[in-house]
């Protein structure tokens, strides 16, 4: 069979997971940084291409590695460098005409993969590294550790040229919204999950339940996942239930049902030509192609969200990426959505119709954020670098990945499999409107976003006062246990969005055992809700 030679292939992935308990009597000064983990990565992925063992002779990989054109990096979140790809590539021994680092997102390691894919299937580029690391375990324990060890981590000097800027930087909120106390995902993400639960019609109770049940097969699956940062299966009461070990964070999560970013874990993917593959030697039965993808943001900030249980952007992005590829969800063998919270997960299954309790298929490969681990920006290349080793497995099967930044804000999508692909005509009918299309030999990108910004969004009201409606809240606990405070999304009586809070220790506590959304309520000039 005749490939393209231009054709981009995944040839080579490796993964790095340096656990508590490899370090024996070690001190926490001795372990390795997030640069350390990129280049142990990066070799690993280097004798992945001739699938030989820690260590072994990789002659293809190796052939591989020299001819590196760009190094493109997942910013460490860990530790700053001024220029990571730089240091990385000095300890590689490689000199690669482009460096690339990623701006902040769990997006961009796949839609990494979408314009690497791109540029090499245009001939513009033949051999790539995609790679990052992050080790934020090492990090918070120094600080934790009465003797606050000095970890003697690289710093560059203040005048290092930084590298081109992959993704964008902009920020995930508005300002009124982060004085509303949407800060960080912890306080945002509950609102996803508590709309859904609305808007599915559970109790409360029931709720807690269904994505008790959908995270206890997330375990499941990591106990079988050699790179996984937590390796026990556990029960939905497990996850769900509060304890000294697994106290509330934000209703309804507890700690064991957000992703688990104190890891110190790095992965990374050779993506090649075929014909640079070909001339490398790399075997045939290392090849996984890279058949279509997409990329989208919704309507960017929380205030302009049409609601909190849905995602436009992964719907469209999803129905362009199996038209691209000819394909449907039902035919998607392997499944690896981005998880950093259940609600996460709920909305990119129900918008790509991929049912949450499937026992056939999980909706992850690797166990997920919580269980396999979530460092920083770059879960993707992990949740890439299982599935490239899923579809070797299995041949002549299909595997879907996606990518989630900020606050279901950006989003990525991939299809991959062991066969390349076909390269057909697509019915413009089969994509959203105005839908942009880039191909190149066989693979195919699409960017839906006109039809994304055509539909519906909310209109804030930063003034509002009177009479709202709760639309669907976010309630953080202290560390005694206790519900110290609530952001709340209200609607006007015009349907606008107000965010509001709630403090009030009664109040608090009907949103933690009542349904909540929508109650009607007050808001005051201070911002509070009187809830009725």
């Amino acid at each position: 069979m005749h490939i393209d030679p231009s054709t981009p292939v995944v040839v080579g992935v490796g993964q790095i997971v340096n656990r508590p308990h490899t370090e024996g009597d070690g001190s926490l000064a001795d372990r390795p940084e997030p640069l350390g983990l990129m280049l142990d990565a990066v070799i690993a992925a280097v004798e992945d291409c001739d699938g030989v063992a820690r260590g072994g002779v990789a002659p293809a990989g190796r052939r591989l590695l020299g001819r590196v054109g760009s190094l493109r990096v997942a910013n460490p979140l860990s530790w700053h460098y001024v220029d990571p790809g730089a240091l990385l590539a000095e300890e590689l021994g490689i000199e690669p005409e482009e460096v690339l680092v990623t701006s902040t997102g769990g997006n961009n390691p796949q839609s990494l993969v979408n314009a690497t894919a791109l540029a090499i299937g245009r001939g513009e580029l033949e051999v790539a590294v995609i790679v990052g690391a992050d080790c934020f375990y090492t990090q918070t324990a120094a600080q934790r550790h009465p003797d606050r060890p000095l970890l003697a981590w690289t710093v560059q000097p203040l005048d290092t040229e930084p590298p081109s800027l992959f993704g964008s930087d902009r920020m995930g909120t508005t300002k009124s919204e982060e004085e509303r106390g949407l800060d960080l995902p912890i306080h945002v993400f509950p609102l996803f999950e508590n709309a859904l639960r609305s808007e599915s019609g559970r109790t409360l109770v029931e709720h807690q339940a269904h994505i008790g049940a959908l995270w206890s097969r997330f375990s499941e699956v990591a106990a079988d996942n050699p790179y996984a940062w937590i390796r026990h299966a556990m029960t939905a009461d497990e996850l769900t239930a509060p304890s000294e070990f697994n106290r509330m964070i934000a209703y309804p999560y507890t700690k064991l049902l957000t992703a688990n970013m104190q890891v110190d874990q790095g992965a990374a993917a050779i993506v090649c030509s075929v014909g640079a593959a070909e001339a490398a030697g790399v075997p045939r039965d290392r090849w996984v192609f890279p058949l279509a993808g997409a990329d989208a943001e919704d309507h960017w900030f929380l205030s302009h969200r049409a609601d909190f249980h849905s995602s436009p952007a992964i719907r469209l992005a999803g129905a362009s990426t199996f038209a691209l590829a000819g394909t449907t969800a039902d035919d998607v063998a392997h499944v690896d959505l981005y998880s950093c919270f259940p609600s996460a997960v709920e909305i990119a299954a129900d918008e790509l119709g991929l049912p949450t309790d499937d026992p056939g298929r999980p909706l992850t490969v690797t166990g997920g954020m919580t269980f396999a681990g979530g460092p920083g920006n770059n879960y993707g290349t992990h949740s890439l670098a299982t599935m490239v080793a899923k579809l070797r497995e299995d041949p002549g099967t299909i595997g879907l990945t996606t990518g989630l930044g900020w606050y279901v804000s950006k989003h990525s999508i991939g299809l991959y499999g062991t066969e390349p692909p076909a390269g057909r005509p697509v019915d413009p009918d089969l994509l959203p409107a105005g839908t942009v299309v880039e191909s190149a030999a066989g693979f195919s990108w699409a960017d839906p976003q006109l039809a994304i910004g055509s539909l519906p969004q909310c209109s804030p009201d930063a003034d509002a006062q009177g009479e709202v409606t709760v639309e669907t809240y976010s309630v953080s606990f202290d560390r005694s246990g206790s519900p110290d405070r609530a952001v709340v999304a209200c609607r006007t009586p015009e349907g606008r969005r107000a965010w509001a809070h709630v403090t009030d220790a009664d109040q608090l506590a009907v949103l933690v055992t009542e349904e909540g959304c929508g109650r009607l309520g007050t808001l005051r000039a201070d911002g509070e809700v009187d809830l009725r």
